[in-house]
């Protein structure tokens, strides 16, 4: 009698255990970090994750909080987030703690064609989600000096510097989840 409850209890639970493992496949994980994001006296987690074989979608980004029972848990996964290639040294993207409690996530091109470039969001977790609070980009071209980009943004005041003039643009709260490049593109005047 005892069997026949306890059995389709763990039944139940195999999915879940499944499912779970099959979330992170640790082979597909590039870059790590730990941090206190929500300021709670907890280390949280922050993982850039590639994409499945035969993809073409960009790295993903999957960002935990430790909960009251001190485990870790999934706050927010978000898919094609971050470019990044791994066939050629100098184009990995990573992901690091800032002592703020923010988080940077680096994409870059320093190997391929003549157009090389760098980008760095800075994330914070604000209201209950992570936001993008700031945008710098940087460019440079192999093949003629004089063609440089340079920009730094504070999103969430909308002020900055771009090619080492003054920038300014609405401020905003931008969810990390609905953050495109071309919006800091374009508010830098880059595009």
């Amino acid at each position: 009698m005892l069997a026949r409850l306890i059995l389709p209890s763990l039944l139940l639970l195999f999915p879940a255990v499944a499912s779970a493992a099959d979330a992170i496949d640790p082979a597909r994980i590039v870059s790590a970090a730990t941090g206190d994001w929500d300021k709670d006296g907890s280390s949280d987690l922050a993982l850039i994750v590639r994409p499945a074989e035969g993809s073409d979608e960009d790295n993903g980004v999957l960002l935990y909080l430790t909960g009251d029972n001190g485990a870790l848990a999934l706050k927010s996964a978000i898919p094609n987030k971050v470019w990044g290639q791994f066939e050629l040294v100098g184009q990995a993207p990573s992901i690091e703690a800032l002592p703020s409690g923010s988080l940077l996530i680096t994409s870059h091109n320093d190997a391929i064609g003549r157009d090389r470039w760098e980008q760095k969001l800075t994330v914070a977790y604000r209201n209950f989600d992570f936001v993008v609070a700031g945008y710098t980009y940087s460019s440079y071209d192999t093949l003629d000096p004089d063609n440089t980009a340079q920009c730094d943004l504070n999103v969430l005041t909308g002020k900055g510097k771009s090619n080492d003039k003054p920038v300014e643009t609405k401020g905003e709260l931008v969810l990390l989840k609905d953050w495109t490049d071309d919006r800091g593109q374009k508010a830098c005047g880059l595009q």
